[in-house]
């Protein structure tokens, strides 16, 4: 009878994945990351009004393009360190 807890087994298996192996928790690309963190919070690097795209200053279209960008660097990512 269950208790609704489960069992020892599947807590087991939650921790280490089906079969037992340890996932590493880390990979070499996450650090992609980083780049997005590094073009975007360092706000002397695009402090600027020129160049203009369509009307658009510089500060606001730089910003509008790392939405986007961060969005691709964090598609790849997942899809590099899916199991």
């Amino acid at each position: 009878m269950s208790n609704g807890t489960g069992s020892r087994y599947d807590v087991q298996e939650a921790a280490t994945g089906p079969r037992g192996e340890k996932h590493a928790g880390w990979s070499w690309w996450y650090l992609l990351f980083l780049i997005q963190f590094v073009a975007v919070l360092w706000p002397p690097f695009y402090n600027a009004a020129e160049p203009e795209l369509i009307g658009i200053p510089f500060f606001y279209w730089y910003q509008l393009l790392w939405v986007i960008l961060g969005a691709i660097l964090t598609a790849i990512v997942y899809f590099a360190t899916e199991d």
